[in-house]
């Protein structure tokens, strides 16, 4: 993935291909000077680490960082029109974390305001009258369209798996908190978490080592894993194409060595949603409760309504929704203990990416996992009838991050080389 091969970076291919690409998908957020920038930045590097054997594994790796989280030099937007310097602070744990492994920061990539749910100008690179998802939408579609090989974005529902579906790339979501979120605009900071877009499950590993607490390598497991697939309402929410590639996909996994189980999914699915969304809209509001009352002229519709949502839930409706996802997370855990299954398999979103762009799509396929903190995966999974991506999703239990990428490789594979209802992305 590296540069760990040569003594020339070409960070003149890659501002090349931003630009070419870029003036049509609106991945990333303008920045005067990205040529000359990159180029001192590449050259610091190479003088930094001049013999490729002791070269760091994110070596000369062009990142695409999601417009909420602090990069030195570059200012944070958060996709708003709120003054840049009210925004502003110090450069995120993870950047750091990033530049010591070698990365290159190619830039910022557009984000749906604030991360909640006004869009980006972002286009979907299969098909630029569709959404590419969001929140993350410039950094799912800036790996998608070839700009970079690695992207960070961040998941407080869907904001992730949702895009990296819509564009046919792998999203990867942690364990909540596993990545640090110090120097990232919150949103719901009980749900918030960082994660990695890359085209496919082998570009995520070396980046998740560099950024992700304690990670521990892995001794893949023999055979396929033991999946279970959520019975009941939750999976009744994908569309009739989705819903016909993902049996398939379960098929397909089952042929080839897996072991899938349908396990009964709680069935009080609607109070989860209503849990997540009254915790998640306190939150926000409690996230903007300085920057609203003096901006909020600035702010779109969309996140207007959300603030005042949350400003109206009060502090004990809140704290009972706290307690009620406790249980729910108790629930998913040991529903997975008592089928021995090793992850559940879900579709990634309701279906591929809908036409327009005044929606980042529905995240709904996502909510229960990130209402309980677990790691998730999505993974390329063939095409719907009109062509455009759909994804397969992948939860572990929590802290269980290596073993998902381990087994996120393994249905790779199968998913991309099966047909899935519509044809290989």
């Amino acid at each position: 993935m590296g540069n760990a091969g040569g003594d020339v970076m070409d960070t003149d291919g890659m501002c090349d291909r931003i630009e070419k690409s870029d003036a049509k998908v609106h991945a990333f957020v303008s920045e005067p000077g990205r040529r000359e920038r990159l180029r001192r930045e590449g050259a610091a590097l190479l003088r930094r680490w001049p013999d490729p054997a002791d070269r760091p594994a994110l070596f000369g790796v062009p990142v695409g960082v999601k417009d909420i989280i602090h990069v030195d030099g570059l200012p944070t937007r958060a996709g708003s029109a709120l003054p840049p310097e009210a925004l502003a602070g110090r450069q995120a744990p993870l950047v750091d974390r990033l530049r010591r492994a070698g990365a290159l920061v190619a830039g910022k990539t557009a984000t749906a305001e604030f991360a909640v749910s006004a869009p980006a100008p972002t286009r979907n690179p299969h098909d630029l009258e569709h959404t590419p998802g969001g929140s993350s939408s410039g950094s799912a579609a800036a790996v998608a369209a070839g700009m970079v090989p690695l992207a960070v974005g961040t998941q407080t529902i869907g904001s992730m798996l949702r895009p990296a579906a819509y564009c046919g790339v792998v999203g990867f979501k942690p364990t909540y908190g596993r990545i640090p979120t110090q120097g990232v605009i919150a949103n719901a900071p009980t749900f918030d978490t960082v994660g990695l877009f890359a085209a496919h499950v082998a570009g995520v590993i070396p980046a998740a080592q560099a950024l992700c607490d304690h990670w521990r390598p892995v001794v893949p497991a023999v055979g396929g894993p033991v999946l279970g697939l959520p019975d009941g309402p939750y999976l009744d929410r994908a569309d009739p194409d989705a819903r016909s590639a993902f049996d398939d996909h379960a098929r397909q996994l089952a042929d080839r060595g897996c072991t899938v189980r349908r396990i009964p999914f709680p069935g009080d699915f609607e109070d989860v949603v209503a849990q997540q969304f009254l915790i998640n809209r306190f939150e926000l509001a409690q996230a903007h409760a300085t920057w609203f009352p003096r901006y909020g002229e600035l702010y779109r519709d969309e996140t207007v309504r959300a603030i005042r949502a949350g400003q109206k839930i009060d502090k004990e409706a809140y704290d009972g929704a706290l307690r009620a996802r406790e249980v729910f997370r108790e629930r998913v855990r040991a529903a997975m203990v008592d089928a021995a299954v090793d992850a559940w398999l879900t579709p990634a979103a309701t279906g591929p990416a809908p036409r327009g762009l005044g929606s980042t799509g529905n995240a709904i396929m996502c909510l229960p996992w990130s209402f309980a903190g677990m790691p998730a995966v999505s993974v390329p999974a063939g095409s719907a009838p009109n062509g455009l991506p759909l994804g397969l999703q992948l939860v572990a239990a929590p802290c269980a991050d290596e073993e998902l990428l381990a087994m996120a490789g393994w249905v790779e594979a199968i998913a991309r080389s099966g047909r899935g209802g519509g044809g290989s992305c």
